[in-house]
């Protein structure tokens, strides 16, 4: 049952976390918006789009980890009733895989926030510095939220391993 709690709780904090995509997709909509009403100077016209792209993209990810989570809760009581020790193996190689990606996650972004940065530097016209900008944006929004949830996968997997040597499932 304490697999189970622990499982639920780390789906839930998840459900809660994605909403912060929502709300950063949402801001940068409203950017999107008020550019396209305000905007007078050519650099103002040029973040239309890609402020609209990035509200639309972290939209589609806040909104697919939400759903996702959300059914999660739900499958995680049926598969934790149908077959436990099956239901806690998979956990485990779950939050394996899902450690792994974040690992490329933290050096994949860095990378693309500093191709962007030096494109402000070197290009510049002020469509391809609003695109540089927002990314900039953009991929800072997606690490703070993945930071916070790799955290949590974290401590989740460390509890997972914790319970794995309480019950000796080795």
């Amino acid at each position: 049952m304490e697999l189970l709690k622990l499982a639920t709780e780390w789906a839930k904090a998840e459900v809660f976390s994605t909403r912060f995509f929502i709300l950063f997709a949402i801001l940068f909509l409203i950017a999107s918006a008020a550019f396209w009403q305000l905007g007078k100077t050519d650099l103002a016209k040029a973040y239309i789009l890609p402020t609209l792209v990035a509200g639309v993209l972290l939209m589609t990810i806040g909104l697919g980890l939400f759903f996702t989570n959300k059914t999660r809760i739900i499958q995680f009581e049926k598969e934790f009733y149908t077959n436990e020790n099956n239901f806690f193996q998979s956990e485990i190689e779950r939050s394996e895989s899902t450690l792994k990606e974040y690992n490329v996650v933290f050096k994949v972004i860095p990378i693309l926030m500093i191709i962007a940065a030096i494109a402000i530097m070197f290009i510049n016209t002020p469509t391809w510095r609003a695109i540089s900008i927002t990314t900039i944006a953009m991929l800072t929004v997606i690490l703070l939220v993945d930071g916070t949830a790799h955290s949590r996968i974290e401590a989740y997997y460390k509890n997972l391993k914790a319970i794995e040597i309480e019950n000796n499932k080795i």
